[in-house]
């Protein structure tokens, strides 16, 4: 493990983070498919206080190979986040063309799209999930590598060929209706993170059963935040990399909640 260097005192609050509390039963998480059954989290979990550092304070860049999550502008000329019809032809070039400059990809394949709010009026009137409250990376290193063979599968792509270069998973976090003042996402610093803290979980969904990772608690852990993220701007968190040559492979992430935030809060 390294730790973060280049870094001053910045601003922070303190949060409650679900780690898990052991790894001697089966953990699950059964993913909710409709606004009206949020996920199941099948374990047991022990909340841990833990502080969470403002990274816009931070005079240090953060990067994807490194600490495995950074913030971009991201301008979207997309008028409504709800029509599947505006993210397919408008949102998937440009979310590729800012992960080709962020990462230098030769090609970006984009495969799902999620929405999230902590608004229970909102999760209502629309079929949209809640925030992920657990901390967890995406994949593991099989569920990873299996992601890709999904997505080819019934294609004529060769996938063989395929697996024989470097690829990454990148998740591509913004808000779609003004600034994020409730459940932010907190991200885990990947260099303060050992590969011992990261537990392979059993994820299911009604397309297909998979793998996440969940996490043990390690105090060496850090955590930040980007407060009030606004619509020009995107989280890239990178949640698989097949590479084993020393980048970041996996990063955990969380929603939490920010003190004096309620209901009414945006």
């Amino acid at each position: 493990m390294n730790n973060p260097s280049g870094s001053n005192p910045a601003s922070s609050i303190t949060a409650s983070l679900k780690y898990l509390a052991d790894v001697d039963a089966a953990a699950v998480y059964r993913v909710g498919e409709s606004n009206q059954k949020d996920t199941e989290h099948l374990a047991k979990f022990a909340v841990q206080q833990c502080q969470v550092h403002d990274a816009r304070e931070m005079d240090r860049e953060f990067s994807l190979d490194r600490e495995g999550f950074c913030l971009v502008q991201q301008p979207s000329k997309v008028t409504d986040f709800y029509r599947d019809a505006e993210l397919e032809d408008v949102y998937e070039a440009e979310v590729k063309a800012a992960v080709m400059q962020a990462t230098g990809a030769d090609r970006i394949e984009i495969f799902d799209h999620t929405r999230r709010s902590s608004s229970n009026d909102v999760r209502s009137r629309r079929d949209v999930r809640e925030p992920a409250s657990v901390i967890h990376n995406d994949y593991s290193a099989d569920s990873g590598i299996n992601r890709l063979r999904d997505h080819f599968a019934g294609t004529d792509e060769d996938v063989e060929a395929l697996l024989q270069k470097r690829f990454a998973i990148v998740n591509v976090w913004r808000s779609i209706n003004g600034p994020v003042l409730r459940s932010p996402l907190a991200l885990c610093d990947a260099l303060t993170t050992e590969s011992n803290d990261l537990v392979p979980v059993r994820r299911e969904s009604k397309e297909r059963v998979g793998e996440l990772q969940q996490a043990l608690h390690n105090p060496a852990h850090q955590w930040y935040y980007y407060p009030e993220m606004q619509m020009d701007e995107a989280l890239l968190i990178k949640t698989f990399d097949s590479s084993l040559r020393g980048h970041t492979r996996f990063t955990l992430h969380t929603a939490i909640d920010l003190p004096g935030c309620n209901e009414q809060t945006p």
